[in-house]
């Protein structure tokens, strides 16, 4: 048994996980049956939207369960505990929201709906400290890549999903049947995989083939997915076909584990009692008495607490650069089926462009932490330059769907699901590596409430208050670009401004990262 419990086991078991667990990017296919079952208002529903994106980043207590349960100190489980912790707040969520939509139970008060919202989110923190951490401690050398993958696939998992949902109900579907396979699938995929995900804190010199082995196969599954929901959405696919579709991505999902089986076998054929691989034990790096501050003059310091951490300036500039790429992106998923619907896209429509969102989502989390690996280690850029040119991009994309023109929603949430998904891979990476991994998930899910701050303040504030001051009194609908432009030119607004915070985060951190990368190179 102790064979197969390696670090690639580990994380072919996150990549499920994660593969599964991104329900909250699939809240615009359930969200209209939401409005007509509760008759809620916009505002409403973007209200009860936004604790699932408070659920969806609130990850203190995630972040202190994971430090606890994979101390040398005081551990007394591993990460699987905190998916299992996350998997309970899961399945209770989607089946009481399930139980409202469908007249199970008495359409529940807003803030009891509200809860079950909350708990579906707060699922994600657990799900995603466990796998994103672990990740970034298996290999902490090439921590953008491996975070970004477990990202990305994060941010596929909203295609995946939507997939099953087609294979299982045909067609347009039926959006509250969609919301019981939430609650019920993933909850069986996760419990199954959750017990191999646990911590190796080791390195090999093999570990960069292999990541991008695994690279290689979500771009894989990616490229597949955008294939099958583009023919989906021009030709129309049959029952037999879509159900056909599914069972090879999970073939397609089943493939790390012949990296993982690669890796054993390399490690195998090369160990012997006087020629083992080169391996680097990097536990001491979460010795605390190791605490060192490298940049006296910004306050850099390895391992810092989460109330050092907060003490200084760089947490609060990356705390602001969340609030403001985050949030618009929170924003504009949440909305997405809204908009589409005061363009007049049809349901099939719909679907696909929420489809296509976790693509875009999925590229911008990898590509991020993929390419942010390459130019710092080649040569010395600081990772918050990338936070920069990918809020300005974000930027774009809000103007380009303000415009309103034909066509301009798929341009535009190209960019802006780019953009937002690199937010979610490079954030992590920088905060491991800034404030150091001990306390990393605390830290990480912390810095990630700036994005239900932002997302309250502009579905609520402003996209839910612009559009009902333009929707019909009669039934508070909206048709025409007017509906959302004013919306979106104030969010393009906020992510230039963060783009701005994100530039001088790189500017007080430039001699950071040389001096890291010349400590990484010298072991």
């Amino acid at each position: 048994m102790e064979r197969i419990n390696t670090k690639w086991v580990a994380a072919a078991a996150s990549i499920w996980i994660q593969s599964f667990s991104g329900a909250t990017y699939t809240f615009a296919i359930y969200s209209s049956i939401l409005k007509s079952s509760q008759s809620y208002d916009q505002s409403t529903l973007d209200f009860v939207s936004v604790f699932k994106d408070i659920g969806g980043t609130f990850g203190i207590i995630s972040g202190y369960l994971y430090t606890t349960m994979t101390s040398k100190l005081h551990g007394r489980g591993g990460p699987w505990v905190v998916v299992f912790v996350g998997l309970v707040q899961w399945f209770i969520g989607f089946f009481f929201i399930w139980a409202s939509v469908v007249g199970l139970i008495a359409p529940p008060p807003v803030p009891l709906m509200c809860l079950f919202v909350f708990l579906a989110g707060h699922s994600l923190p657990f799900f995603n400290t466990a796998n994103v951490v672990t990740a970034a401690r298996n290999f902490s050398h090439y921590g953008g890549t491996a975070v970004g993958i477990m990202q990305g696939f994060l941010g596929l998992s909203g295609a995946i999903l939507i997939q099953l949902y087609h294979a299982v109900c045909g067609g347009e579907g039926n959006p509250a049947t969609f919301i019981l396979l939430l609650a019920v699938v993933p909850t069986f995929v996760i419990f199954l995989t959750m017990p191999f995900v646990r911590v190796y804190e080791t390195v090999t010199t093999s570990e960069k083939k292999h990541l991008n082995g695994l690279s290689v196969i979500s771009l894989i599954i990616a490229a597949y997915l955008m294939v099958i929901i583009t023919v989906e959405n021009v030709l129309g696919l049959s029952r037999s076909m879509q159900i056909f579709s599914f069972i090879l991505v999970l073939f397609l999902l089943a493939s790390p584990l012949l990296v993982a089986v690669r890796a054993l076998r390399e490690e195998t054929q090369t160990l012997s009692p006087l020629d083992r691989p080169p391996v680097l034990d990097t536990s001491a790096l979460l010795d605390p008495s190791l605490k060192k501050f490298l940049d006296g003059d910004h306050v850099v310091v390895e391992d810092s607490n989460i109330l050092e951490a907060m003490s200084t300036v760089n947490f609060w500039l990356l705390f602001v650069a969340m609030l403001c790429g985050m949030g618009s992106g929170f924003a504009t998923i949440n909305n997405m089926r809204q908009i589409g619907e005061s363009l007049h896209y049809s349901p099939v429509q719909l679907n696909s462009l929420v489809s296509l969102w976790s693509i875009w989502n999925f590229l911008g989390r990898f590509g991020a932490g993929f390419v942010s690996d390459i130019f710092l280690h080649k040569h010395s850029w600081p990772r918050p330059v990338f936070m920069a040119i990918t809020l300005g991009i974000m930027a774009v994309g809000h103007i380009v769907v303000a415009s309103g023109l034909q066509g301009s929603l798929y341009f535009g949430s190209v960019l802006i699901g780019m953009a937002y998904g690199s937010q979610w891979s490079l954030m992590p990476t920088i905060t491991s590596e800034i404030f150091g991994i001990r306390h990393m998930g605390t830290i990480y899910f912390t810095i990630s409430i700036a994005g239900p701050i932002g997302s309250y303040l502009l579905s609520v504030k402003v996209i839910g208050y612009f559009y009902d001051k333009v929707a019909s009194e009669d039934d508070n609908s909206c048709f025409g670009s007017q509906c959302f432009r004013t919306s979106f030119m104030i969010m393009a607004s906020v992510a230039v401004f963060g783009s701005l915070v994100a530039s001088v985060l790189f500017f007080r951190t430039s001699k950071f990262y040389k001096r890291l990368v010349a400590k990484r190179n010298s072991k």
